[in-house]
């Protein structure tokens, strides 16, 4: 049921926000160099890495100025990016990786493989027994303002209690979180 309400939800909302995108893409391209997309390795359901999908919101040289987490007011990103990040529309391209079947659109939000030093390896196999997602229990509670120990708290607490209903109040706290702005970074 999951599977179907991901793919189902994803194809609706890239139908309908086409226009935006193509509007996003214009913006990223006028405001710097590159690519309109960002691609990073992830690692998602049983370890299997992927690449994730966003709209590029940081200069091209980001990753080789900075480590893989954003701080504030960090210069690595762009006027766009700053934007869309605040309204989160960075992550929409993720849909791709839905209909993929390498997220779904609620889950743990996907590491990159550097970040497995900071699991005990017990815990990272509890957070990758599921499909990552655009967003989780500790994006709907904290946003981006969620320590690394209470977004592994926050993980693995869906993990353990994963429902479709808990899928749906996420969903809905998301929504309200963006819409509020609340914990944004």
């Amino acid at each position: 049921m999951k599977r179907i309400f991901d793919l189902i939800v994803s194809v609706l909302i890239l139908l309908l926000l086409m226009p935006l995108f193509i509007v996003i893409a214009i913006l990223i391209k006028i405001d710097s160099p590159g690519p309109v997309f960002f691609k990073q390795k992830r690692i998602g359901l049983n370890g299997q890495p992927f690449w994730m999908y966003k709209f590029r919101s940081m200069d091209t040289q980001a990753e080789k100025k900075g480590p893989y987490y954003t701080q504030e007011n960090d210069p690595r990103i762009t006027k766009t990016g700053h934007f869309i990040r605040k309204t989160s529309i960075d992550e929409l391209p993720q849909l791709i990786n839905v209909i993929k079947g390498d997220m779904s659109l609620v889950g743990p939000r996907p590491d990159v493989p550097a970040q497995q030093k900071d699991y005990t390896p017990q815990d990272w196999q509890k957070r990758l027994s599921v499909l990552p997602g655009i967003t989780g229990l500790a994006q709907a509670v904290k946003r981006s303002s969620a320590t690394g120990s209470q977004r592994l708290d926050y993980d693995l607490e869906y993990v353990d209690r994963a429902s479709f209903l808990m899928d749906l109040k996420i969903i809905l706290l998301t929504v309200k979180q963006v819409l509020v702005r609340k914990g944004t970074n």
